[in-house]
């Protein structure tokens, strides 16, 4: 079979659906398909080789407390139109296909099947694009999808809104041999140390003002721990590096970016990962991995955490932007390791359901059953064929 993976966001700067696509991409692959990712890129994607095609420059948008980097240009079309009609593709997916504007643009001039993949929850950045726009005209793009795919309950919940029809729900995934619990941790944070982890980029949304609040109160009871950052960005790391020096907190260590293979490292080194983030998650991949390696979660009991980590059970849920029950949560597994082993244990058992060979053999099975079913059907035709997973 011969796919086309399009993702409307740069393709070289590291990011939730830039992972996914790139893991997809790989499975589909060994399984012996013809695979090429589509994206705009800031600059050259080496690893692909000639599985990637570039289109589009990317600009950075400031949206949501975020930034977008989608390519808006308006002269695609033309390169668009010659990829399609060279490769001839038996499939498309789409990662957002209603984002502007490459992935609108293809599925404008696509003449083949169209599969779209809803990767955003109420909010994220991405889906202020859509606010401006009228949904009439994007409606024309989303009816010339033949197969539409949400990775959670609540990104389907909210695309739904938008735009009314049958999802089928297929997850992101995780390696499982990537990310494991037998890989080696970061030698110098191994001093006996107790280490929360977090892991996303420095952005508002991801809640980590409220970590440093809550760790100035974990400091205070447990002399003997270390909070570790990992994640890219640069404006909001001076204010929080600040935030730490004015208030005299010690153990913060702020690591940065990190590359995909270095970071089931910083997983192993945790005794505890914590994701404080306030909203506008769909999924939560950084809990899927660091389940992967058997770690017990402390997280904000929002809908797309709550999806996939249950309280008392893979990890401890609190209420978003409450500094104080974070600082307690995170302190009650601290102070009980028998505890952090039986909820990373048991993540470990949840995230091996989440293995990306078996999320690739659910999507591959997915193009199957759309490509043997008619097309141009109405939604109400299709309302035995699309269901709820």
């Amino acid at each position: 079979m011969k796919i086309a993976l399009v993702s409307p966001y740069d393709f070289a700067y590291p990011g939730g659906v830039a992972n996914h696509i790139s893991s997809l991409e790989h499975h589909l692959t060994q399984m012996g398909h013809a695979v090429k990712v589509i994206a705009p890129a800031s600059k050259a994607v080496t690893s692909f080789g000639d599985r990637f095609i570039p289109i589009g420059k990317p600009r950075p948008i400031p949206t949501s407390g975020s930034i977008a980097r989608v390519t808006i240009s308006p002269r695609l079309r033309p390169n668009i139109k010659d990829v399609l009609d060279e490769e001839k593709f038996d499939i498309i997916h789409l990662h957002e296909p209603l984002m502007p504007t490459l992935c609108t643009t293809v599925l404008r001039d696509s003449h083949t099947v169209n599969v779209g993949t809803f990767h955003a929850f109420d909010g994220k950045p991405g889906y202020n694009f859509i606010k401006p726009l009228s949904t009439i005209l994007l409606r024309r793009w989303f009816r010339k999808l033949d197969g539409r795919i949400a990775v959670s309950k609540p990104a389907m919940e909210f695309v739904s809104k938008h735009f009314p029809g049958y999802y089928d729900i297929i997850p992101n995934g995780v390696d499982l041999e990537h990310f494991s619990p037998d890989i080696l941790p970061i030698e110098e944070f191994c001093d006996g140390k107790l280490n929360i982890l977090f892991v996303g980029r420095l952005e508002k949304r991801k809640g980590l003002d409220y970590l440093l609040k809550a760790y100035q109160r974990i400091k205070r009871e447990i002399s003997n721990s270390r909070l570790i950052i990992v994640g890219p960005g640069t404006r909001l790391r001076h204010k929080y590096e600040k935030q730490v020096k004015h208030s005299g907190l010690k153990d913060v260590v702020f690591v940065g970016y990190t590359s995909y293979d270095e970071l089931p490292r910083y997983y192993k080194t945790a005794d505890i990962c914590c994701a404080p983030a306030t909203g506008w998650e769909s999924f939560g991949i950084v809990l899927l991995e660091a389940m992967a390696v058997g770690k017990p979660i402390v997280a904000s009991n929002i809908e797309g955490y709550a999806s996939l980590v249950t309280h008392g059970v893979e990890g401890l849920l609190v209420p978003p932007k409450d500094e104080e029950t974070l600082a307690q949560a995170l302190i009650s597994l601290m102070t009980d390791e028998s505890l952090r082993q039986q909820i990373g244990a048991r993540g470990r058992l949840k995230a091996k359901d989440y293995d990306w060979k078996y999320i690739a053999q659910r999507v591959l099975n997915y193009y199957i059953r759309v490509l043997s079913e008619p097309h141009g059907r109405s939604d109400l035709e299709n309302l035995n064929l699309y269901r709820f997973k």
